[in-house]
């Protein structure tokens, strides 16, 4: 598999080997993926000039992964974003789980799927090298019920495109919720403030103090939140807007426009000092924008670099924080002999265009 090389990154505490794989194509795009976490370790794009960086954050060696730090990369389940009281009920049942954001679920609990050694299987396909990624999560693990099978494949394309493609099936009523969590700095070092962002969508979820949704769906239209037009990161972050305050920046769920289950386009995000543009696909009805609101500068990571306040920008796409407790929001419910498929894809392109709107 010329695309593809493996080799051993570390050794878990158990001493079982952790792999990572380093996929490229023919444009010299290159997605270095491991098995711990299913985890985007390093991911290389050209600027307009032809200079590769790493545009994701995380560490250049394995043994930091294995220490708290904010999902670096991670693949995020079973249930990304916030759970409210840690419990959901499914049928008159109620189901109580880990409580590892203060009283609520964060994350899929204390080992989620970013916690977990994948069985991985590298692959070549014609749209190019690939990642099979699968894991068996047997029931009760951080208290969801029903024995999930997931797999998520990481495919680099020869468009420049690095795709997941999320599958999976349980054998009881449970609630499902994957994404992906990379946090992006196109320019590869400082901070996103200067990034310029375009999000395919009118309004947002607003959160309590606990970043747990309300229930409605606010419109953006005169707010800080408005990114229908590409909008500078930094430029309003720290305004006084109570939802920015609440949160210490952009921490919330967006509501795409289209949600009709294709894989449409979700967001852009543009450097203009080095060209490099990410625009984000997905089959999802949301994308949780954070902003990298808790770093603050107690992480050292690549190259020795301390990473600040708004060092990078995830776009998370996923159903709504809280579905399980919302009955307004569209359902994450995975019934036996259901298949939940997803896709989400990360399109890295040079020079785009799409520009700040002018005042």
């Amino acid at each position: 598999m010329a695309n593809i090389k493996q080799k051993v990154f570390g050794d878990m505490p158990d001493g079982r080997n952790v792999k990572i794989y380093t996929l490229t194509n023919d444009q010299g795009l290159e997605a270095r993926i491991m098995n711990y976490g299913g985890t985007l370790v390093s991911l290389g794009a050209p600027d307009r000039d032809g200079v590769h960086a790493d545009v994701v954050l995380g560490f250049d060696e394995f043994a930091p992964y294995l220490t708290q730090h904010p999902y670096f990369g991670s693949l995020i389940g079973r249930y990304a974003n916030r759970i409210a009281g840690a419990s959901f009920t499914i049928d008159g049942r109620t189901y109580g789980l880990s409580a590892n954001d203060g009283r609520n679920h964060l994350h899929g609990g204390g080992i989620g799927f970013d916690k977990i050694l994948w069985d991985a299987k590298p692959a070549e396909s014609a749209e190019g090298p690939q990642l099979v990624l699968s894991h068996c999560s047997r029931a009760g693990e951080e208290g969801y019920p029903g024995s999930l099978t997931v797999r998520v494949t990481y495919t680099l394309t020869a468009q420049n495109e690095l795709r997941l493609d999320y599958s999976a099936s349980a054998d009881h009523t449970t609630v499902l919720n994957l994404t992906h969590h990379s946090y992006f700095n196109l320019a590869g070092a400082g901070t996103i403030h200067d990034h310029l962002l375009r999000l395919a969508a009118e309004r947002y979820l607003p959160v309590d103090p606990e970043l747990i949704p309300l229930g409605e769906q606010r419109s953006v239209r005169g707010t800080p939140f408005d990114f229908t037009v590409p909008s500078s990161i930094g430029s309003r972050i720290s305004s006084d807007e109570a939802q920015l305050q609440l949160a210490g920046g952009y921490d919330h769920c967006w509501v795409l426009t289209e949600q009709s289950g294709a894989c449409a386009l979700a967001a852009e995000l543009i450097d203009p000092m080095s060209g490099r543009a990410l625009s984000v696909f997905t089959t999802h009805p949301g994308i949780q924008v954070y902003s990298g609101n808790f770093l603050d500068g107690s992480i050292q990571g690549k190259q020795g670099r301390r990473y600040q306040r708004h060092s990078g920008l995830c776009l998370e796409t996923q159903h709504f924080p809280d579905s399980p407790n919302q009955p307004s929001f569209p359902t994450t419910m995975l019934r036996p002999g259901e298949t939940y498929r997803e896709m989400t894809v990360y399109r890295f392109e040079v020079d785009q265009g799409i520009g700040e709107e002018k005042a």
